[in-house]
């Protein structure tokens, strides 16, 4: 009985939450060995279990989900654009009406069950993720509301939207600034959550000290609102979620492992094997939600989803201390995101004239005469190069 208690002990310091935890309770008090959990304290083990249960979560609560916002009529509503300067929608795009929204519920729902069971909840990184989720979520769940209540495209007010955006990421920056203190950099041996780590550079890491509140609040808030301008087609944005947050999991691991960090001259991250298991779970949920957002879609993500995810991915960026190399692996969101701004910036300031046909990018490729499911593909073909340029980075410093 004492030896099956002290395993049990060691597994949870070891900060292993198990889907069957009940169970294992009910063998302990029984008296039954059951040291062989163990294996269950390798991040490997857990990322491996948490992506598997947050697919097969997402795939059985989709089909009810989809048929509850059907029945509620929660569909996409489609911006009806008139007089002599609009942009008319492609015919694609306008087809989309009715489809419901508020995907993002599965995204999240199928996220935190394996998290909240196989992550370690007293590490502050889950801890401040989860509020992150939850944060970031609410703000889409209105915005979403909003679309569906009024039946209008437009949900909150842009700047309302940005106000808490910029007030999440100023929380992510505090956290930092007051919790980082166990990030370790090897080379300097400077310590603390608030240096910048560039890539290809081994022995600089520049420390903003209080200016990286405002720094980490422009990552945040920019990687949500690329990630949300990146959700246009069917399974554009979350195919490339998938593919950043594989990335990031990857970095995840080696940054969470002294050996490794010191090998490849990063920031060693404490915790930062949780993170590769947060993020697991998140690949998980997320490719659930694409067996049904697949074209055609039978669901949109919504700023339910498309927030969350990209504010929980600039948050973990900035756990990493990868941010500036976020960049390059997340370089379709940035796209996506500068043919806004130059959009924006053009038709101001040059008369109305515009360098796109229309943005995000991908809608000016729709309009080129481009058909939806070969620029999907050819995005996430483009997400999975710079993914791994990113990734080879880490070596080359």
């Amino acid at each position: 009985m004492q030896s099956a208690s002290g395993g049990i002990v060691h597994v949870l310091n070891e900060g292993v939450r198990v889907v069957f935890y009940l169970l294992i309770t009910s063998i302990q008090r029984a008296g039954i060995h059951i040291s062989g959990l163990r294996v269950l304290k390798y991040i490997t083990v857990r990322s491996a279990l948490a992506l598997i249960f947050a697919f097969i979560t997402g795939l059985l609560i989709g089909p009810k989900v989809i048929r509850k916002l059907l029945q509620m009529k929660v569909g996409q509503p489609i911006l009806e654009v008139t007089g002599r300067d609009s942009v008319q929608l492609p015919d694609e795009h306008k087809r989309k009406k009715g489809t419901p929204i508020m995907g993002g519920i599965i995204i999240l729902s199928a996220l935190v069950v394996p998290v909240l069971l196989l992550c370690n909840l007293t590490d502050p990184l889950i801890l401040m993720l989860l509020a992150m989720m939850v944060g970031f979520g609410m703000v889409g769940y209105r915005d979403d509301y909003l679309k569906f209540t009024e039946k209008n495209s437009r949900g909150i007010s842009g700047k309302t939207k940005l106000m808490f955006q910029l007030l999440l990421g100023m929380i992510v920056g505090l956290f930092l600034k007051f919790r980082g203190e166990g990030i370790f950099y090897a080379l300097t041996g400077d310590t603390g959550g608030t240096h910048v780590c560039f890539p290809f550079v081994k022995n600089w890491y520049p420390d903003l000290g209080w200016f990286f509140i405002p720094y980490a609040m422009f990552v945040v808030t920019a990687t949500s609102n690329a990630t949300n301008l990146t959700d246009g087609m069917d399974g554009l944005a979350i195919g490339t979620v998938i593919i950043v947050a594989v990335s990031l999991s990857i970095i995840g691991y080696l940054a969470g492992r002294p050996d490794y960090s010191q090998y490849l001259i990063i920031p060693y991250i404490p915790g930062g094997g949780e993170l590769t298991v947060f993020l697991a779970a998140m690949v998980g949920a997320s490719t659930a939600f694409l067996w049904f957002n697949a074209n055609p879609a039978e669901i949109f993500m919504g700023d339910t989803g498309s927030l969350s995810l990209g504010g929980l991915l600039g948050t973990i960026a900035l756990f990493l201390k990868q941010e500036i190399l976020l960049v390059i692996i997340g370089g379709i969101f940035v796209l996506e995101a500068i043919s806004v701004i130059i959009q924006v910036a053009s038709f101001k300031f040059r008369n109305k004239k515009r360098v796109f046909l229309m943005s995000p990018y991908h809608h000016h490729l729709q309009k080129v005469g481009l058909a939806e499911p070969k620029i999907i593909t050819r995005f996430w073909i483009v997400a999975a190069i710079l993914a791994l340029a990113g990734l080879t980075t880490l070596k080359l410093r």
